[in-house]
């Protein structure tokens, strides 16, 4: 007689793991409960195999936004609230909008500011305290920046002070707005490095989405746009798939 449960083995033949990884997402939770039979082995049903194809689609990062609604959708699955694993699935793919969201005003401030149009409006030098105030960042990163080379900033000759004019306070804008869209320190020293020797005149996005070849360790980040859309589309997969378990008897 065909036994009406699943292996170990079977579950993780079926969505491609280890058998310890089936154990893992026993032990983190991730699964519901396994009844064992009386000789110990773990039993598993269909509802244990949905949900590990759940947990496997939503478990992959980058999480975009952080990682807390994907748990919370994994917790739901697992605690059979599939309703509420859908309410955290939404909220996953309004947070990864969210982020797109940052990316486009990230876009639209660097094109207004490499057409020369004003950002700022200081009209007279600021010290490295009252430029961090104005733009809302701490003086330590304003000095990070300048140590590495994402801003060059002219000193005051009489003192060697810091003086922070309009141009220095709009860069500063920029380059936060590209930290906020998810672009690593060495990506926007690239794309600032081509606007001081080349001018504006150049492929903005793809210098910030191609990284040299001894800068292949920050590739993921360089290319945020193209990762926030594969998110996206995850993130209306996992929606999918909830709904299928939802409809199902």
């Amino acid at each position: 007689m065909t036994s009406p449960f699943l292996t170990t083995s079977d579950i993780a033949k079926a969505v491609g793991v280890h058998v310890n990884t089936v154990r893992l997402y026993e032990e983190w939770g991730f699964l519901p409960p396994v009844t064992r039979a009386a000789n110990g082995y773990r039993q598993f049903t269909q509802l244990h195999l949905n949900q590990i194809r759940l947990a496997r689609l939503a478990l992959v990062g980058p999480y975009p936004g952080g990682k807390q609604p994907v748990l919370d959708l994994v917790l739901c699955g697992a605690a059979g609230d599939l309703g509420g694993a859908l309410e955290h699935a939404y909220r996953y793919l309004a947070q990864i909008r969210a982020e797109c969201a940052r990316v486009e005003t990230a876009t639209m401030l660097l094109e207004h500011w490499l057409k020369g149009a004003t950002i700022s409006a200081t009209h007279r030098p600021l010290t490295i305290k009252q430029a961090a105030k104005l733009v809302g960042i701490h003086m330590d990163t304003l000095r990070s920046w300048e140590r590495n080379g994402l801003l060059t900033i002219p000193r005051n000759p009489d003192n060697e002070y810091r003086q922070y004019g309009a141009n220095e306070i709009a860069r500063i804008r920029v380059i936060r707005m590209l930290r906020d869209a998810g672009y690593s320190t060495m990506a926007i020293l690239r794309l600032m490095q081509h606007i001081d020797q080349h001018g504006t005149d150049i492929d903005v996005w793809g210098i910030l989405n191609t990284p040299n070849p001894h800068e292949e360790v920050f590739s993921a980040s360089d290319q945020y746009m193209t990762t926030l859309a594969a998110q996206e589309q995850r993130a209306l997969d996992i929606i999918k798939l909830i709904e299928i378990q939802i409809s199902q008897p």
